[in-house]
């Protein structure tokens, strides 16, 4: 058993994730000791907790046409990794999905990072994952954050959500 796997059966295990446990579901993250590129976002969907695979989705496709890798690529080669910030589906919102809990990521990714040792970018997809890794640096939204993206380099790489609910941000 590997770290890695070490590290999912104590998320598992961690009684703070008990109650997704009860409903039978997984943490869903992707992760290898070869990664060079992670990504982190928000959380997973439903669909996404649902088939435990992360971006399998048009959001996905987005994402891999953005970065010019097939899915094989990108799901096995073990060179990108996604760790969203909270790896369980953290329910319905009145509009859209509740927020990752706040100190999953605080909790997890440090360990799971420590598992990394040749991670050479780290790509912040949406606000809540710029908000968390970038803190104060951050500029005043999404939108000027990812316009700044050089400010960061080459350590981060913030871009906005590949999710088709985003239109209007790319349209403008």
């Amino acid at each position: 058993m590997t770290n890695i796997e070490m590290i999912r059966e104590q998320i598992m295990i961690d009684s703070e994730n008990q109650a997704f446990q009860e409903k039978g579901w997984n943490p869903v993250f992707l992760a290898s000791e070869e990664a060079k590129i992670v990504i982190i976002g928000q959380a997973p969907g439903i669909k996404t907790q649902e088939k435990e695979e992360v971006f399998r989705d048009k959001s996905g496709e987005r994402l891999r046409e953005w970065m010019g890798v097939t899915e094989e690529e990108f799901y096995h080669s073990g060179k990108i990794a996604v760790l969203p910030l909270d790896f369980y589906f953290p329910g319905k919102a009145k509009t859209g999905d509740l927020p990752p809990r706040k100190d999953f990521a605080d909790k997890w990714h440090p360990h799971l990072l420590k598992e990394m040792p040749d991670v050479e970018l780290i790509i912040l997809m949406g606000a809540y994952a710029q908000k968390h890794y970038l803190k104060n640096k951050m500029k005043k939204n999404l939108t000027e954050t990812v316009l700044a993206y050089q400010e960061y380099l080459p350590e981060y790489f913030p871009i906005v959500h590949s999710s088709p609910l985003n239109f209007r941000w790319f349209r403008n």
